[in-house]
């Protein structure tokens, strides 16, 4: 049976690739280091997790409204209010099974074929495949390593063209954990209004960041953006639920009112067990995100200073999220183990070949000088995988 064209243009998930060889490896005895996944290691909070069990007693395990529950909607409006004084009404909120299917609801429901939608680059290896699926033009845009990964000013007004409907900013940044400041997403703001751009801001890193870095949402910058800025967050990062599926848009009505439509001919809804589990974390205690983040930070410190001693590798500072994205180019063309290092994927191939550490090449980030190590794993995995990594990279000739 042949594919739709659409589909025969997308790349698979590079991050999902290697860690579903990582685990092939561990599954097979291999003693692998995985600092290629995405997501906390921390626990879902009890609490939240006792409101999921609680669901499931109460046999709230049904279809539920196809934008999500009420009790799960204002509780994102009261944290909207309360964290970032941003108001929004229950009609200009969309929840979904997280916030990657947000994005794609938002791109479904705004773009046309052949309108083209810029991402600077790095970026998350799924915003380009989510603009094909709609039939859309991702245009990319490089951002330099001298800038810290952010987008200038001019480079975006030099990819503008007739066609640009959209842009996509996440702040902070997955692969980089590049931020911006205020006056830099400012700037970038105030051309994406002046020239009507849909505005989807990537926010789910929004509550990791560290020390010296203030993070604000970007309607918060520019309220006047407002009529045509969709916000992407969820539970994922914070509240350590990537597995249970909830993510959310807020925006105007009329976009998420056809996100909504889209939705109730795909999912249907979110899953109810888990909109319940959400409602407990955006409600409750939120101190518990000052301890992690000040983990993340210590990990983070460690990495750095780790990768300072590989001669040959030189990485920018993350304001936030939980990744370090070392620029490895200059390792390229030594050799090591009957390995020769052309690529960044040819440095994580032999990485987890013979040290049994899993990295993401920055070819599927579109930054094919890089690899991206996550450090959302303990301190002694940390520990342990950087001594192999640092002995393999310092092994190459």
């Amino acid at each position: 049976m042949d594919l739709s064209e659409i589909v025969k243009q997308l790349s698979p998930s590079l991050t999902l690739k290697i860690s579903a060889k990582a685990k092939t490896m561990k599954s097979n005895g291999i003693p692998v280091i995985d600092f290629s996944v995405g997501e906390p290691d921390f626990p879902t909070p009890e609490h939240v997790k006792e409101a999921g069990i609680q669901a499931i007693r109460d046999n709230f395990t049904g279809y539920t409204q196809n934008d999500g529950i009420p009790d799960l909607k204002d509780a994102i409006i009261q944290r909207l209010i309360q964290d970032d004084a941003l108001s929004f009404s229950p009609d200009e909120i969309l929840i979904s099974a997280g916030a990657k299917m947000s994005l794609y609801l938002a791109m479904a429901a705004a773009l046309n074929p052949g309108d083209e939608v810029i991402i600077p680059a790095p970026y998350w290896v799924s915003y380009p495949e989510q603009v094909r699926l709609t039939g859309a033009v991702p245009v990319i845009v490089h951002t330099e390593e001298s800038s810290e990964f952010i987008l200038l000013p001019e480079q975006l007004e030099a990819a503008l063209t007739s066609k640009t409907r959209a842009i996509i900013i996440n702040n902070p940044s997955n692969p980089s954990g590049a931020a911006y400041e205020t006056d830099q997403l400012r700037a970038i703001l105030e051309i994406a209004h002046r020239n009507k751009l849909l505005i989807i801001a990537d926010e789910i890193y929004s509550q990791i960041t560290y020390e010296g870095y203030r993070f604000v949402r970007s309607l918060n910058i520019m309220p006047e953006t407002r009529a045509h800025t969709v916000l992407i967050d969820g539970a994922s990062k914070a509240y350590s639920m990537t597995g249970w599926r909830i993510g959310y848009a807020a925006g105007p009505a009329t976009l998420i009112g056809g996100m909504k439509r889209i939705q109730g001919h795909t999912t249907s809804n979110p899953v109810s067990i888990s909109q319940k589990a959400a409602v407990a974390a955006f409600r409750g205690d939120q101190r518990h995100l000052v301890v992690r983040v000040r983990e993340f930070q210590e990990r983070r410190d460690f990495l750095l200073a780790s990768l300072a001693q590989i001669p040959g590798v030189s990485v920018c500072v993350p304001k936030g999220a939980f990744y370090l994205f070392p620029n490895v180019s200059k390792l390229f063309g030594r050799s090591a183990a009957g390995h020769t290092m052309k690529t960044a994927m040819d440095i994580c191939d032999y990485l987890l070949e013979t040290a049994h550490v899993a990295l993401v090449p920055g070819e599927g980030f579109g930054a094919p000088n890089n690899i991206r190590l996550s450090f959302a794993t303990s301190m002694e995995n940390l520990r342990e995988g950087m001594t192999r990594i640092q002995k393999a990279l310092t092994d190459l000739v």
